[in-house]
This record gives C-alpha cells, structure tokens and sequence, in this order.
C-alpha cells in the first residue's frame, strides 16, 4: 500500500507536467486573437505556430543529449522554466515582435519537455502500466488543449475577471500552473538510471533518414502535426469566413477538434487491440479525406462542425500507430528513432507557412487543399505500413 501511494505521490505532479505539456497548443487561438489585434495576413499570423514548431527540428536530438548529462528531472524542470518565460512575455503586450519571442519560448520549452518527459515517466512506472500512463498523460495534455480557447474566450468577453488583458488571461493563469508545476516536480524525489552506452550524435540520428520505411514514418509525422496544427489555427477562420461569425464564437471549433482528438485516443486504445494498426490507420486517414472534401463544400455551421470533428478523431491515432511502426522497422536503434520521430513535429512549421501563403491567395480553402496533400501522404503511407 506504501509502495502505491509512493508511486502515486511521484505521478501526480508528472501528469501536472503533461497538463503544462498542453499549453503549446494554446497557439492556435492565440495566434487568431493576435491577428486580429494587429490587423495581420494569414500569412503572418501562421509564422506563429510555425515558429513554435520549428524549435522541435533544433533542440530534440540535443535534448537527449542534455538528459545524459544532466538527467531527466532536471530537463523536464528546465522545460518548465523556460515554457514560464514564455507565458509571462504576453502579459505586458501582445506586440508582433514580442509575440514572436513568447512563441519561440513556448516552442523551445515544448522541444524539451515532449523529449524529456515521457522517458521520466518510464522512471516512476514500468512494463504493463507504463504504456497506459503514457496515454493518460495525453488525456490530462489535452485538457490544456480544449481548455485554452475558452479561458481566451471568457477573457475576450470579460465572462472572467481578465484585470484588462482581455483575452491574453489566457497566459498568466497557465503561468501560475506552470509555477505549481516547477515546485511540486521540483521537490519530488525521483531515482533516474544512468544511461548506458555512448549516446548518439546529430549525424548518426540524420543518417537513418537514408532508411527508406524510417524517411517514410518521418514524413508521415511531419503530415500529422502538420494537420494537427493546421487544423488547431484554421478552423476557426473557416467559420468566419463563411459564415461571418466572431472570433469568440468561432474559437468552439478549435476546442471541438481537441474534444474528438481525445475521445479518438481513449477509443483507439480499445479498437487498436480488435484491428490491425494498418486496417485502424486506413479508417483513421478515410474520416480525415472525407472531412477535407466536406471542407471544400460544406457552407453551413453543423456540417463544418462534423468535418472538424472528424479531421479530430481520425488524427488522435496517428502518431502512436506511426511511431510503434518505426520502433518495430528498427528495434536496435529505438533512442536514434524516438528522436527522428520527435524532430517530426517539425511538420508544425511548415504546413501553416504554406497554408498561410494558399488562404491569403483564395481564402481558407487553400488552407483546406493544404492539409488534404498531407492526408494523401498519409494514404500514401498506409499502403507501405507494415502490417
């Protein structure tokens, strides 16, 4: 009983950290808020989530590298720390230059924490509890997830008490989690294994890209985040688009998204254990197609609303299904996988570059044709899955 509630006593304020995880989608809403703050293009709004995810190309292989010196507790603190700068820029002002900053902050702080968290867990739990701990640390992120465009939105509409930051209220109430987290993590004692062995270098990481089935699996991360993201910062415009509505009502759909993102994971964990990943990865990418054609057509709210609920469900499985199939492609270099697979996330920054630069062009459909190239890819990739 002891031995329990010691576990649970470590656990607790892990999953605190996968809560803090969750604040870098934050992203989406915000950047929309700021866009229309400083009257920005789609163009320049989308350097926001860009500039977040393009920290996970610089720092994921370093971080590995870091934890071998330091450990992992003190990476995943450092993350915190980092991830608090970021979310105390925006409470002065919401300039462009210092949003810019904030973001890169938030991006560098998620870089480290997405690397050096998951292992610490593997730390406190081990062989069959550790894979359902993981995924419940993905239930409490995405609570951070879908609750940041309704902190936003009470802020923006003064629902909550926002000491005049109107929607940026957002960034000092998750600032004093991200305080409770640092302590609470900060004063838990946590017995870490020395690593064994010489740790890869950046090269040696880069040079299995030259694998074709791991390029494939690398790609096909950066198409995932690239849809996640994506669909995270251009949902909401679709519906002011089309039908005119405010950003505060708007902003539903992004939580909406992470609503099915969620109840896709819980899901997928059961259907996952009934279907093969191929057969469950080809339904996932056929509701994600069908969504995007939706997209395309549909002009009324409850029919845009499905088709986002769908991109939702059909995206939650993913990455895991992706990212098994490249640990079982090379078993005896899963360090140098697992960190090619997180350099990935990289896909964040390039779709909404590219989405930003179609939407400006001919609206938000060519965000829309965007996205669907990397829902083919991904049909694209099904078809070499190993079964």
């Amino acid at each position: 009983m002891n031995n329990n509630n010691n576990s649970l006593a470590k656990l607790l304020p892990m999953m605190l950290c996968f809560f803090a995880m969750g604040f870098v989608d934050l992203v989406g809403i915000a950047s929309n808020y700021v866009k229309a703050d400083l009257n920005l293009t789609d163009s320049q709004a989308n350097i926001f989530p860009s500039l977040v995810f393009f920290w996970f190309l610089i720092f994921s292989v370093p971080t590995g590298m870091l934890m071998n010196r330091i450990g992992r507790k003190k990476t995943v603190l450092l993350s915190l720390v980092v991830t608090f700068a970021s979310l105390l820029l925006p409470v002065f002002g919401d300039g462009y230059a210092l949003m810019l900053i904030s973001f890169s902050l938030l991006g560098i702080g998620n870089a480290l924490m997405q690397t050096s968290l998951n292992p610490l867990l593997s730390n406190v739990v081990s062989g069959d509890r550790l894979a359902s701990s993981l995924t419940f640390g993905q239930f409490v992120k995405a609570i951070a997830s879908f609750l940041a465009p309704y902190i936003a939105m009470w802020g923006a509409t003064q629902a909550i008490p926002s000491l005049g930051m109107g929607w940026r209220v957002l960034f000092p109430v998750y600032m004093v989690i991200a305080v409770v987290a640092i302590l609470w993590l900060g004063t838990t004692s946590i017995r870490e294994e020395k690593e064994e062995g010489r740790p890869s270098t950046f090269g040696e990481c880069l040079a299995l890209l030259g694998k074709p089935f791991i390029l494939l699996c690398f790609l096909g991360i950066m198409c995932h985040v690239g849809i996640d993201v994506g669909t995270n910062t251009t949902a909401p415009k679709i519906l002011m688009e089309r039908l005119g509505m405010s950003l505060a009502d708007a902003g539903f759909a992004t939580s909406l998204y992470f609503i099915f993102r969620t109840a896709g994971c819980f899901l997928g964990a059961f259907i996952l254990q009934k279907l093969s990943a191929r057969t469950f990865f080809g339904i996932s990418v056929l509701c994600m197609l069908v969504a995007m054609i939706g997209l395309f057509v549909f002009q009324e709210m409850t029919m845009i609303y499905v088709c986002i609920a769908l991109i939702g469900f059909g995206n939650s499985n993913i990455f895991p299904v992706i990212f098994s199939q490249a640990l079982l492609g090379m078993p005896q270099k899963k360090n140098e996988v697992s960190g090619l697979m997180i350099m990935g996330l990289f896909g964040g920054t390039i779709f909404p570059l590219a989405m930003g630069v179609a939407s400006d062009a001919i609206g938000q459909s060519g965000a829309v044709a965007v996205m669907t190239v990397g829902v083919l890819y991904l049909f694209f990739y099904m078809m070499r899955m190993k079964r």
